[in-house]
Order: structure tokens, then C-alpha cells, then sequence
């Protein structure tokens, strides 16, 4: 099972919104075969463990060991459940359940029918840790949360600037952790800002430090007159403004790849974000905002990990960082600066 997760994290960049698997299939102690899931549209680990197997027949005494259990339904792929029970596999071994609603135990059911022994949660854990943002979606309805700032020795994650159209924002990030952070949008679905950090930064929210695609690029627009110029509004990525629900959508006519969602702003905004989020599917969110955009996210208790990338460098005054919030916190040196990666304590709620 440990060899089924080093298989899976092979496709992290390709597999979502799909979970990333890896199997691996056992002959009299020997492995035989091995797959991951590639990409979302392609075959399945299951399968492709199945197809690496050199001889078939060797499959009738065979155990397949899988990372997270097989799938039950017809999507873009035919189930693995039904692939096993032909292929006459007669043990099957599974790491977690999954939660997606199509299978949630439907694919072991369907193995068990079919008179194949199954073993359930061997790491299951570790399992579980390895498709988090997956599991965050389908339990909780909502994307996986990643809140992230940079900030000084001393707590501040600016310079008190009194033009923001104008002046630069201090960088505490080194050539090298910039390059790690456009690994991390790499590896988020979606990327959120706040309307004074549009205009502060003008910030590209693109992958151009690290291969990998591009994140759909949002930005919290409450009265829609955000400048056509900025570079969220390029057209060489989508980009979803969120306006209040009294501006025309015709703010953002003409404007390349941008499509203007309306939110009621009398209300708390981040429910019907993440809604919307999940409607389209979104798995993760990497929220690279302002002070006030990740305190509102803190508040509510709405994210799963915070990144803080921290200088030594002291400021003496100047924005203040947010309040880092109580959890299990990992710390890791980046060249020169250090990594804090902060983790809920407990179990997660959903919006």
C-alpha cells in the first residue's frame, strides 16, 4: 500500500478533479504489475496496473492492492469493479473508502457480490491524506482552503505605502521560494484576491515559475470598477470577478475571458463564493488576498492549511500580518526564509 501512494503522487498535476490513485498488483509475494491514474479522462490505476501485468493469466492468484477503493459507475471510464471481477482478481485490498457519492462503498459492495474477498483501510490515513482536497469537496462541499501570506520578522506584511496605484509592495520572497509558490498555484484549481490587492500588486496570478496549469483567477470586485488594464484582465487566463448584485453585468463586457458573477454583498459573501466554486467543480483554492480577505476566511473558520512564508527581515511597522491561527504547525527553512505550514487541529466543517 505504502508503494500504491508513491505510485499515486505521480499525478498530482494531472489527475484532479480526479483523485490521484496508484495500484499495484501481487503474485506470490512478488509484484507483477503497477499503474497510477495519469490524468482526468484516462484510463484508471486499476487498469493500468492490469495492463502492465506481463502474462493475464498470472491475475487468477493475484492480489491488487489499491490506494483508495475502486470506482462503481460509468463515467468517462468504465468501473474498475466490474474491470476486477472480469479479469477474475480474487483479493483485493483497499486503502480508504470514497466519498464521492456515485461510489461511497458501492465499488467494494459490488467486488463482495461478486464473491471476491476485500480487505478495507490498510493505511488508511495516509490514504486519506494523499486526495485531502478531494475528500474536502465531497464531505464538506467546498473547495480544499489554502491561505497564504508572506510577512516579516516582526509581523507585517507590508510597508505602510501612501499610494497603492503607484508604489511596489515590499518582497520578502527570494527568486527561489517565489519559484516554490508558483508550484504551489500549480497545484490549486482556483487563485482569490480582494479588490485592494488588484490594484496594490497587479498581480498576473499565473504558473509562470513552474510547469503546470494555469489556476481559474478570481478576484472579489464588490462595485466592479476595477481598471481594465490590470493584468487579472489580460485575457491569457479566466478570470471570474465577484461583484454585488445591484452592478450590471455589462462592468465587464468587452473584457477577454472574464465572467462577472453577482453576489448579494449584504450577506456574507464567502458561502456564496464557495458555492459557486463548487458548482464548478473546483477542488482547491489557493487565497492569496490581503489582510482583510484572509482574516475574513480565519473567522469563519474556512481553510485547511495556511502557508506563511516568513522573512527575517523587521519592518518596524507597516500592515499587520493576520493572527495565525491554533492548529499543528510544520516549519521548514526556504532559502533564507523560513516555511510555516499551519493545520487544523481538528476535523473541518463545511460552508
Amino acid at each position: 500500500m505504502a508503494r500504491c501512494i508513491q505510485l499515486a503522487r505521480n499525478g498530482f498535476y494531472g489527475a484532479a478533479p480526479n483523485p490521484m490513485v496508484g495500484a499495484v498488483i501481487v503474485r506470490r509475494g512478488r509484484i507483477i504489475g503497477e499503474g497510477y491514474h495519469v490524468r482526468c479522462g484516462g484510463p484508471h490505476a486499476e487498469v493500468n496496473a492490469v495492463r502492465s501485468v506481463e502474462h493475464p493469466e498470472w491475475l487468477a492468484d493475484s492480489t491488487l492492492y489499491v490506494s483508495l477503493e475502486p470506482c462503481s459507475h460509468y463515467g468517462r471510464t468504465p468501473p474498475c469493479a466490474d474491470m476486477i471481477v472480469e479479469r477474475g482478481i480474487p483479493r483485493v485490498v483497499v486503502g480508504c473508502m470514497d466519498p464521492f457519492a456515485r461510489v461511497a462503498g458501492r465499488g467494494i459492495a459490488k467486488l463482495r457480490d461478486a464473491g471476491v474477498e476485500v480487505k478495507v483501510g490498510v493505511l488508511e490515513e495516509e490514504c486519506r491524506a494523499l486526495n485531502r482536497r478531494f475528500i474536502t469537496f465531497h464531505t464538506l462541499r467546498r473547495p480544499f482552503i489554502t491561505l497564504k501570506w508572506a510577512q516579516s520578522a516582526d509581523g507585517f506584511i507590508d510597508t505602510l505605502r501612501a499610494d497603492y496605484a503607484c508604489e511596489k509592495a515590499y518582497v520578502f520572497s527570494t527568486p527561489f521560494s517565489q519559484m516554490c509558490m508558483h508550484r504551489v498555484r500549480a497545484a490549486h484549481q482556483a487563485i482569490l484576491v480582494g479588490r485592494q490587492t488588484a490594484l496594490a500588486d497587479n498581480p498576473a496570478l499565473s504558473v509562470r515559475l513552474w510547469a503546470g496549469r494555469q489556476p481559474l483567477r478570481l478576484v472579489v470586485d464588490r462595485e466592479g470598477n476595477l481598471p481594465s488594464g490590470l493584468r487579472l484582465f489580460d485575457g491569457t487566463q479566466q478570470t471570474r470577478a465577484y461583484v454585488d448584485a445591484s452592478v450590471p453585468r455589462a462592468v465587464y463586457e468587452g473584457r477577454p475571458g472574464v465572467v462577472c458573477v453577482r453576489l448579494d454583498f449584504g450577506r456574507d459573501i464567502l458561502p456564496q463564493l464557495l458555492d459557486d466554486l463548487y458548482g464548478l467543480s473546483v477542488q482547491s483554492l489557493l487565497v492569496e488576498g490581503g489582510r482583510q480577505l484572509l482574516e475574513s476566511f480565519l473567522a469563519a473558520d474556512l481553510w485547511d492549511e495556511v502557508r506563511v512564508e516568513q522573512s527575517p527581515v523587521s519592518l518596524g511597522n507597516g500592515v499587520p500580518a493576520p493572527a495565525w491561527p491554533r492548529g499543528r504547525m510544520e516549519v521548514e527553512p526556504l532559502d533564507g526564509n523560513a516555511l510555516v505550514r499551519i493545520f487544523p487541529a481538528c476535523s473541518r466543517r463545511a460552508v
